[in-house]
């Protein structure tokens, strides 16, 4: 995708109730990244995104009990990545017991993400990860 300097940002949005599987928002995700070139250009980042993406709707609908709703925007710097649920607790990332099966999901999005943040919401609280591409991944 070429630099357009009219472009300030593109983005789509998913409502992901409780009933859907976390498979329905890699998949979403993935045909958008595709459409940005990023399958070709950033593999790598692409599937750090989707994981991202797994966990986000995860803790939505496993901890938070909620709908999630994924937004994906693209600023040509950064691609944010927001899942917004219900719940009114931010999470906070915890030291994992060796033994544990979860605990690790803020971990891994830490590790994978350039940056991430949470922030409350009037009607529960969006979770959000930022993403920026080398330039050598980007689409020319």
């Amino acid at each position: 995708m070429a630099r357009d300097p009219s472009l300030r940002a593109v983005g789509w949005a998913r409502s992901l109730p409780l009933s859907s599987t976390v498979k329905t928002a890699r998949n979403w995700t993935r045909e958008h990244l595709a459409a940005l070139g990023w399958d070709r250009t950033a593999p790598d980042l692409v599937d750090a995104v989707v994981l991202t993406v797994s966990e986000m709707v995860t803790n939505a609908h496993v901890h938070a009990h909620s709908d999630a709703q994924l937004i994906l925007t693209w600023d040509e710097e950064c691609l944010h990545v927001t899942v917004h649920d219900a719940s009114p607790y931010v999470p906070e990332p915890r030291r994992p017991d060796d033994e544990a099966l979860g605990g690790r999901g803020l971990l891994l999005i830490g590790a994978l993400a350039d940056e991430w943040e949470t922030r409350p919401c009037p009607r529960g609280k969006d979770v959000t990860a930022c993403f920026r591409p080398r330039p050598s991944d980007r689409p020319t």
